[in-house]
């Protein structure tokens, strides 16, 4: 595993970080699916997010310092290259594809019952 620096979270996520135990606590059993569409809701209804806008600017800026030591320092030269070539060797098939080959397939299944039959 590489040391590279993770990204920095948005406003969103860090304000929902903060705000979670207290969304949790006026909304008893909600879900986490819950708790997070509520801390949506919240956050888009909330007028004033320059607090976590302004904790998020400095996050990307110490992710930006943190990544260019990293870069500066060698880190992850051949780790992203080997990423690339694992995406690039497995072969994505599109609809199209897929569809045809269904269809080749419900056409040898329809075959072999058509010669079941005729025996």
């Amino acid at each position: 595993m590489t040391d590279k620096p993770k990204r920095p979270m948005s406003a969103y996520m860090l304000w929902l970080n903060s705000a979670r135990e207290q969304i949790k606590s006026e909304n008893p059993g909600l879900r986490v699916t819950e708790i997070a569409k509520k801390g949506g809701e919240i956050w888009k209804s909330m007028k004033d997010k320059t607090e976590w806008e302004q904790k998020a600017a400095k996050a990307k800026e110490q992710y930006a310092k943190d990544l260019e030591s990293y870069n500066a320092n060698g880190g992850g030269g051949e780790g992203g290259e080997k990423k690339a070539q694992k995406r690039g060797k497995k072969g994505k098939k599109t609809a199209a594809a897929k569809s045809k080959k269904k269809k080749e397939e419900s056409e040898e299944e329809e075959g072999e019952e058509e010669e079941e039959e005729s025996e």
